[in-house]
C-alpha cells in the first residue's frame, strides 16, 4: 500500500486529470451552446463567450485566497472534496439550463469551486520535498494536458450529438472524483502547521500584503500574472478562433485541443524535469515563454487551417512555464503559508483570466464581425504575444532571492 503521502500526490493528479477531462469536455461546444440559448450569430456569442469567462474568472479570483486560507486552517481534504461535489451539481445545472441566465450562473458557480485547485496545490506542496515540487507540479500539469486529450476529443464527438451532451458527461465524471477522494485522498495538512483563520488576509489585497513578507514572491507573482495573461488567450478564444478563422467543425476544435493535451502532457513527463534540473526554475520557465511566443506570432498571421497542427509540438514547450513559476514562488514561504501562497497564485490566475476575455473577445468579435473594416482573427494572439513578451522581460531582470530550503540554479 502507499503512504499517505503518495496516496495523495496520485489523488491531486487523478483530481486535475478529472477536473480537465470535465473542462475539455465542453470547449468545442461552447460556442454552439451559447448560439443556441442566445439565438445570435458567431460575433455575439463571441462576446457572450467572454463575458462568460469574466464571470467565471471574476468569481474565483475573489474567493481564491479565501479557500487557500481555509485550507492553510481547516485542513485541504474537506475544502477539496467540498468543491468536487460542487463541481458536479454545477455541470450539471449548465446542461439543463434553459436561458442564458442559468449559464452564467453556472459559470459563476464553476468560479467558486475552481478556486480549490488553490488547496490542491497546496496539498501538493505539503507532501512534496523542496527538491520534488517542481516535478510534482510538473505532474499537474502533464494530468492537465492528458485531460485535453480526452476532454476535447470526447467533447467534440458529444457535440456531433448535441452541445448539451458534453455537460451531462462532465457532471458525471465530477461525480466519480468525488466519491474516488472521499475513499483515497488523506488530510495533508499537518496540525503542527495550521494557523488560525483571518480574514484580513483571506482576500487577494490581504494574501498580497502578507506575501510581500517573503523576498522574491512578487516578481515571479508579477510574471506569472502576464503569462496567465497570455496564455488564457487558448480558454478565451480559440473554439471562436478556429471556426473564424478556419471554419473548423466542434469534431475538428476538438481534435486540435486533443493534440495540444498530449503534446503538453509528453512534455510534462519527459521534458520539464529534466529541463528544470538542468537550467533551472527560472530559465525553464523563460524557454517556455519563448516557445509559446513564436507559436503565439504563427497563429497571428495563419489562414491555413492544417497548418496549425505543425506548430502544436512548439505551443506545447510552454508546459515548461507554471510548474517552474510555482516551484520558484513555493520555495520562498514557509510550510504554513503554502494555502495562502496557492490561493494568491489562483487568484493571479483568475485576474488574468478576467482581463483575458474581456480583452481578447471583444477584438475577436471586432475583427470578425460583419462589417468589419478589416477582417483578422489574429488580432487575440498579437495581443497574447505582448503580453508574454512582459512576463519573459520580467523574469529576465529577477534577481535571485532566498528559499526555503536554499535551492538551486533558480
Amino acid at each position: 500500500m502507499p503512504g499517505s503521502g503518495e496516496r495523495a500526490v496520485y489523488f491531486v493528479v487523478i483530481t486535475v486529470l478529472i477536473d480537465a477531462i470535465g473542462f475539455g469536455i465542453v470547449m468545442p461546444v461552447l460556442p454552439g451552446i451559447v448560439m443556441e440559448l442566445g439565438h445570435v450569430g458567431l460575433a455575439e456569442a463571441t462576446r457572450i463567450g467572454g463575458w462568460l469567462g469574466v464571470i467565471y474568472a471574476a468569481v474565483q479570483f475573489l474567493t481564491g485566497p479565501l479557500m487557500g486560507n481555509l485550507g492553510d486552517r481547516f485542513g485541504r481534504r474537506p475544502i477539496i472534496l467540498g468543491a468536487l461535489a460542487g463541481f458536479a451539481a454545477d455541470y450539471a445545472l449548465m446542461g439543463f439550463a434553459p436561458s442564458l441566465g442559468w449559464l452564467f450562473l453556472g459559470r459563476a458557480l464553476a468560479g467558486l469551486f475552481g478556486a480549490s485547485y488553490g488547496p490542491a496545490g497546496a496539498a501538493m506542496a505539503d507532501v512534496s520535498a523542496p527538491e520534488d515540487r517542481a516535478r510534482h507540479f510538473g505532474m499537474i500539469g502533464a494530468a492537465f494536458g492528458v485531460g485535453f486529450v480526452i476532454g476535447p476529443a470526447i467533447g467534440g464527438l458529444l457535440g456531433e450529438v448535441g452541445p448539451r451532451a458534453p455537460f451531462y458527461a462532465a457532471a458525471l465524471l465530477a461525480t466519480i472524483n468525488f466519491l474516488f477522494g472521499v475513499v483515497a485522498f488523506p488530510e495533508t495538512h499537518k496540525l503542527e502547521n495550521r494557523r488560525p483563520f483571518d480574514w484580513r488576509r483571506a482576500n487577494p489585497l490581504g494574501a498580497l500584503m502578507a506575501l510581500r513578507r517573503h523576498p522574491g514572491v512578487l516578481p515571479v507573482a508579477f510574471a506569472s500574472f502576464w503569462w496567465n495573461l497570455a496564455s488564457m488567450v487558448y480558454p478565451a478564444t480559440w473554439s471562436y478562433f478556429a471556426i473564424a478563422a478556419f471554419q473548423w467543425t466542434p469534431g475538428i476544435i476538438g481534435a486540435s485541443l486533443a493534440l495540444v493535451g498530449l503534446l503538453m502532457a509528453l512534455s510534462q513527463v519527459f521534458v520539464v524535469g529534466r529541463v528544470v534540473k538542468r537550467f533551472g526554475e527560472r530559465r525553464a520557465a523563460e524557454l517556455g515563454i519563448l516557445c509559446a511566443m513564436i507559436g503565439f506570432v504563427a497563429y497571428t498571421f495563419l489562414h491555413t487551417g492544417w497548418l496549425v497542427f505543425l506548430f502544436l509540438c512548439l505551443t506545447a514547450m510552454q508546459s515548461l512555464v507554471m510548474p517552474s513559476m510555482n516551484g520558484l514562488m513555493s520555495r520562498r514561504v514557509p510550510a504554513n503559508a503554502q494555502g495562502e501562497l496557492q490561493g494568491f497564485g489562483g487568484s493571479i490566475a483568475a485576474l488574468g483570466a478576467i482581463l483575458a476575455p474581456a480583452l481578447y473577445n471583444p477584438a475577436l468579435a471586432w475583427f470578425t464581425r460583419p462589417g468589419a473594416p478589416f477582417r483578422f482573427p489574429g488580432i487575440v494572439f498579437a495581443v497574447a504575444t505582448a503580453a508574454a513578451l512582459v512576463a519573459l522581460i520580467t523574469l529576465a531582470a529577477m534577481r535571485r532571492a532566498p528559499q526555503m530550503p536554499p535551492a538551486t540554479g533558480a
